[in-house]
Formats: structure tokens, sequence, C-alpha cells
């Protein structure tokens, strides 16, 4: 099936229920419009009262749309029912300084509203409209509530104030009829009904939908607003009087594609409801990934397990502790949270992704689509958080503890720069790079070797932070993902912990890089907790030449073993230790190390810290 069969199935699957998150999913002839005025009328057409509203009431209200109001642009086209004061005041003229206005745009609104209501799908509501809109008396309704504001000179409306941050002339009405039983029009399922009616009258062009096969009337526009409601941009459009996209392919925009009305409607629809309900966004582009049945999924953005600053830890309530500090343990929580206690997954469910980004102004591209068996979905996220988790230094509880990266986690720390924020890199890089990380979640995908590279450069680099938790942070990034690399090929160290048989001659470099800045930083006093050391001066250096850098660093720490005296004996044990594993000619090898080496700092310091924290127990 493709993706706009998926939608419309949406549709057809969900449309009239209630969604307790507060999410609507529209009927078709529908859009929403951010209004700022609400007028109140009795329901024999009499004006009761008006009132601004603020940006959080007018949001996101539910108006009826013809194909052309939906797409409007500069030239009259009205929308049915709610409006802009030009089209719907009938003394609008009378308000502004502008001698070329006139009630164009009125004329046009009335006489198609003048349509509906006369017509066998006539609402109350309609007629409520029509009768008082007939009165040519908004505006003066207005002022007398001060609801709008004139030049005291002039008489006419003022440009510098604003209702709900819109200029006066932009002002978007929306109204309540009084004595109906649902007098909140937006909100009226009857209303909506009796304008899907009176629309599907209207339609005269009937031809083959290339997506159900059946003759139906045709969509010419598509609509817009499917990622907010200020989004102008669309996924289906065949305006060719500039650019000429299909000419000399085709005669006319139905030759390239022809899609009814309703499936356009309900296809785009349901877009819009995903995106409302679970919209993943990063810059412009937006992802939504749900299931066929639409139960809940994992977030494939965040960690395998909640981190310590997770806002939604208390949504998995498990006697388990949230974030074990065994494999096995974290395996274990890691499955029950994924697939939850589903004992059997229903062979046909399945899981859908979905990506839409701005390709040029107008006009949005699909970036990418997937479908997945929901069984092999939840797998390959579980493979996914399975190979990327590493030992991680917990600074609530402090311990090492078993966890996975959140997609923000990588990229920010592969792409980007330190700020007060912490790390975090261009939005364009990371909608970029999401792009190419995602389907190595969720097709199980090797990981792309710049991505690891990038990683591992940065975390090579310890003097580049400010903050020494940033770049503890990076490396423990960059373990987990020269892991997930290394699992990728077949190659290279894939443990979590140190192993004391590894005798790769860079595992073991960082191993004694470890040892070297934790010796160091044991002999300084209280007030020298924050100076850097010698390990971490040259460590770049180190990670090039590490033959040479090594006898520099062993010279300097020297100093600071004769400091702490007899403790020393234990890091002097710890280096000879690792120096027994080294062949001979590979310690003298002066090239560059490879990413390996940045595992042995990482699990020999936590091998350090945990044997400390044991002997102090």
């Amino acid at each position: 099936m493709s993706w706009t069969n998926e939608l419309y199935q949406v549709y057809e699957t969900q449309y009239g229920q209630e969604f307790h998150d507060g999410s609507v999913l529209m009927p078709i002839s529908h859009s929403t419009a951010n209004t700022q005025i609400e007028v109140t009328l009795r329901v024999d057409g009499t004006f009761v009262k008006a009132r601004g509203l603020s940006k959080e009431e007018g949001k996101n209200t539910i108006i009826p749309v013809t194909e052309d109001s939906a797409a409007r642009g500069s030239g009259v086209n009205p929308m049915p029912f709610a409006d802009k004061l030009p089209y719907i005041a009938g003394d609008y003229s009378d308000y502004v300084e502008d001698k070329n206005a006139d009630n164009a745009k009125y004329q046009a609104y009335m006489k198609q509203l003048q349509c509906w209501h006369e017509s066998k799908h006539s609402h109350p509501a309609v007629n409520a409209l029509y009768t008082y809109l007939s009165k040519k008396t908004l505006m003066h309704d207005l002022e007398k509530c001060h609801i709008v504001e004139l030049d005291a000179e002039t008489g006419k409306l003022t440009e510098k104030y604003k209702i709900a941050g819109v200029g006066q002339k932009e002002a978007f009405v929306r109204f309540r009829v009084n004595d109906l039983k649902e007098p909140q029009t937006w909100k009226d399922k009857t209303l909506y009904d009796a304008f899907i009616a009176w629309y599907n009258e209207q339609s005269e062009h009937i031809d083959l939908c290339y997506a159900t096969g059946k003759y139906l009337p045709v969509a010419e526009k598509h609509p817009n607003k499917i990622r907010h409601t200020g989004d102008k941009a669309k996924l289906i459009s065949s305006n060719d009087d500039s650019g000429f996209t299909y000419r000399g392919r085709f005669q006319n925009s139905h030759e390239a594609l022809r899609i009814s009305y309703d499936f356009s409607q309900k296809m785009h629809n349901a877009l819009k409801w995903l995106i409302q309900r679970q919209g993943i966004y990063f810059d412009s582009l937006v992802m939504i990934v749900w299931a066929s049945t639409l139960e809940p999924l994992p977030d494939i953005r965040k960690a395998g397990l909640p981190e310590e600053d997770d806002e939604d830890e208390d949504l998995y309530e498990d006697e388990t502790p949230i974030v074990p500090d065994t494999v096995k343990g974290y395996r274990d929580v890691l499955q029950k949270r994924i697939f939850g206690n589903q004992s059997e997954i229903e062979l046909h469910h399945k899981v859908m992704l979905l990506g839409v980004d701005a390709a040029t102004i107008g006009r949005l591209s699909i970036s990418f689509y997937e479908e997945l068996g929901k069984s092999e979905f939840l797998s390959n996220l579980m493979k996914w958080h399975e190979e990327t988790a590493c030992r991680r230094y917990n600074r609530k509880k402090k311990k090492y503890q078993i966890n996975s990266f959140s997609v923000y986690d990588i990229l920010n720390c592969a792409f980007g720069t330190e700020g007060n924020l912490g790390l975090e890199c261009k939005k364009e890089t990371l909608k970029e790079q999401i792009l190419r990380l995602i389907p190595c979640i969720t097709n199980s995908r090797p990981l792309p070797a710049d991505i690891m590279w990038a990683l591992y450069h940065k975390a090579s680099n310890p003097l580049a932070y400010e903050k020494s938790f940033n770049h503890h942070k990076v490396l423990e990034t960059a373990c987990g993902i020269i892991r997930k690399y290394n699992i990728d090929r077949k190659e290279g160290i894939i443990a979590m912990a140190y192993n004391p048989e590894e005798t790769d001659r860079s595992y073991l470099y960082g191993c004694l890089l470890a040892i070297a800045d934790a010796a160091e930083r044991a002999a300084y006093d209280e007030n020298e907790d924050k100076r850097v050391t010698n390990a971490r001066r040259y460590w770049n250096a180190f990670s090039g030449r590490p033959y040479q850098t090594w006898k520099l660093i062993e010279e300097r720490l020297h100093p600071y073993l004769d400091k702490l005296g007899q403790k020393s004996i234990r890091y002097e044990k710890m280096l000879n230790d690792i120096m027994a594993k080294f062949d001979f000619q590979n310690f003298e090898d002066n090239h560059a190390l490879s990413p390996s080496y940045l595992l042995g700092y990482h699990h020999y310091t936590a091998e350090i810290y945990t044997s400390k924290k044991k002997e102090e127990e």
C-alpha cells in the first residue's frame, strides 16, 4: 500500500471518534483558522455581542472551506461561513481610507452564502448568519462593542491597533448562535454535515480517481496547512502557469494525476491529525510514526530507557529499576518497555514512518516513507538500543549504569558546538543527519561511518570544551556509537565494560590514558579539582602519536605519583598490568590510534571508579 492509501485508511477508521488527547480529525471540506473575533447572534439573526479572542482561544478554529478558498491567495475566494472582515462586513468600505475599496469580496461571500442558505442543505446557523450579514452592520456593531479601534481624526480603522497580534483589516471572525443545541458553530457537527452535503452537490467534474479506481468528483486543488495552520506548502499541486512542471509530458494536470476530492480531503486530514497528535519536528522536517492499529509506539528519538532528565520517566511504572547496571537487566527492562506485555504480535499489523519537508516555497516533499511489520519495527528498535548501549555515568545516582542514546544526543555530540544550553548543532544539520540516522534505527541499516568518525574526533579533543561534563557526554556517546559501528562490520571491540583479556593496541593505550588521568586527579588538593590533567592536555596529540606522547605524559605523571605516597602503588600496579599486555612492537608503533582507544579509556575509567567505590564500602 502507498502512504496515501494508509492515510486514507486512518481517516476511514478514526473519523467520528472521541480523542482524549484533544486532537481533532477534521471532516472533509473543512480546515482550521486562527480567529481573532467572536460574534454572538440569536437564531433569528439578531446581533447579541462581540468579543476579542486571545491567541490561545482563537487557535485552530474549524471552518468550512471550498477548494478555492482553502488555497486562496490574492484573488477573491470567500470562505463559506467564517471569514475575514473584508469578506463578511457589508459596511467595511465605510471604515477604511482606501478610496478603491469596494464590496467585491462581500458580494462574492454573500452570493455563496445565499446559495447554501436557499438550498435543501441549509442550517439554522446559516440562516441566522445570512439574515444578520444582509443588514451590513457588522463593523458598526464591532465599533459599539469596542472590538475595533478608529483613528480619532479620520474615523477609519487605525493601522496601529491589533487584535490578538493581527491587524484589524486581517481579523478573522467566527460566530456563535444562541438557542441552538451547539451554539459554537465551529464545533457543530450538524453544520459540518450540512456544508459537506451542499458542497458535494456543487461539483461538476467527475472522472476516474487514480487512488480508488472509481468515477468520482475530482479534486482541482489540494489542501495546505499540513504541518501547522500557517503552512502554505502543499504535497500535491498542479499549478503550471509558471515553471512549466509538466509541459512536454502532459497536456493538462489531470493527465498527470487525478484524485477524487473525497480521497484527497480524507488523506490530507488524516495526515494533519497524525502530525497534530504525534508529529516530531526537526526544523522544517516533520516525522510521524504510526501503527495500523494506532496503538502507542516507543519513541524512536529517545534512548532505550528514560534518562535522568527525561520528562516522561513517570510514564514507565515498573518495579524493575529504570536504568539497570547489568547487561541482562538492561535487556530485560528494554524488552518490557518496547514490547510491553504482548505475547504475540499479529502478522498483519504494520508500522508506517513518514517524513514531510519543504522542498521549495509552497511545495512539500516526502523525505522518506517506510512500511514495516510491527514485529520487525519493534525488533529493530530493540536491536538498535542493545547495540548502541554502553556504561554511562549517572550523576544523580553517582554510579555507572547501562543505556543507549537519544538521536539528539548522537547528532548534537557529533556535529554540535558547546553553548550556554549544552551541545547543540544547527537545525539544518540536524534535519539532514536525522534522515540518515532514522533508517539505522528502524530498518537496522549500518551506521554511516562519518557519524562515528565525527564523534571520534570530537571525543579526542577534550580541551575544546569549556565544561568537562560536555566532553564526558561526547565521550560516552562516541563509545556507544563506536560499539555499534564495530557490530555492524563484525570487527573491533564490542564489550560494554573492561575486558582484561583484550590485547588490542589502541584499546590498551586508551587504558593507559585512563590510568594517568585518574592518578593525577587523585593527587589534586580540593582547590585544584578543576585543573586540567596532563592526560587531557595531551589527549589530542596522544590519539595521533601515542608512543611519542605517552613518554611525555608518563614523565609528567611521576611527581603526582610521588605526591600520592603509598596510594600510588595502586596506580603503578594498574600501569604495569596494562603494559604487560602489550606486544613490544605494537607499543612502539606511533601511528594514530583507532576508535577503540576511546573504549579502552572509558572502560578503564569505569573500572577504576567502581573498584574504588567497592574499597570504600
